[in-house]
């Protein structure tokens, strides 16, 4: 009797995943060796964290730094949490930082043009859910345009998007094919927090209401020993399992 393809096991990849043991292992390693590379060791927290502005960040300092987005408790045991056990002299003074989610950056570039240039980069990002609102956003009566500036201008959104508008809370009518409001129509208030609707709408409106940064914090330099700094993670997102690095 033919054997049923129902009972075949069929593999989806090739590539054999890396155990917690080994992916923890490597990040030790790898930390390890880059402490020894470079001059300069520095805590780093992301506001607003965003894969894609991580990964802007990375390339513009590769071949000048590395970072490194990892379990924090693995990281300072790379590090050296005690003075017994740090890998070099000072280090575990920046290891017992290591607390939420926060990353290490290692870099010989000089301290305060490093400094310099991660409080002057940002990047624009929309809202998530539960953000509080920059500023006010009221829509005026009419064609609802995007992207929106005020006063109006853009262009009118096409009439196979006022279902969509409408399930997001706006009362819109088709006016010569055009979704347009009868009546002016406020999105949101400074301050208050954004509902999933309101992130959607503001998305479609183009309207960028979030920022990526990252803000460094305490250091370690093998000529100056350890320096303390402002280390309060500015993201509330989990650690990351994988390690990120430039």
């Amino acid at each position: 009797m033919p054997r049923s393809r129902r009972a075949k096991v069929t593999t989806l990849s090739k590539t054999p995943l890396r155990t917690t043991k080994e992916s923890k292992a490597a990040l030790v390693t790898q930390l390890r060796s880059a402490v020894d590379e470079y001059d300069h060791v520095w805590i780093f927290s992301v506001g607003d964290m965003r894969n894609d502005g991580l990964k802007q960040v990375r390339a513009q300092w590769r071949g000048s730094g590395r970072f490194f987005f990892g379990k924090g408790k693995v990281m300072a045991k790379a590090l050296g949490e005690t003075p017994e056990t740090e890998h070099q002299e000072g280090l575990s003074q920046l290891a017992q930082r290591l607390r939420g989610p926060v990353g290490i950056f290692v870099t010989s570039h000089p301290i305060d043009e490093t400094v310099e240039w991660f409080e002057s980069w940002r990047k624009p990002e929309y809202a998530r859910m539960g953000a509080a609102a920059s500023r006010d956003i009221t829509l005026p009566e009419g064609p609802i345009l995007t992207p929106f500036t005020e006063p109006a201008s853009g262009d009118p959104f096409p009439h196979s998007m006022e279902p969509q508008l409408r399930a997001l809370g706006l009362s819109t009518t088709l006016i010569r094919g055009v979704p347009s409001l009868n009546n002016p129509h406020v999105i949101c208030k400074k301050g208050e927090k954004l509902t999933s609707e309101k992130c959607r709408i503001l998305k479609l409106l183009g309207v960028q209401m979030a920022e990526f940064h990252i803000q460094l914090g305490s250091r370690w330099s093998k000529d100056g020993g350890f320096v303390a700094g402002n280390d309060k993670p500015t993201d509330d997102s989990d650690d990351l399992d994988e390690e990120m690095e430039a």
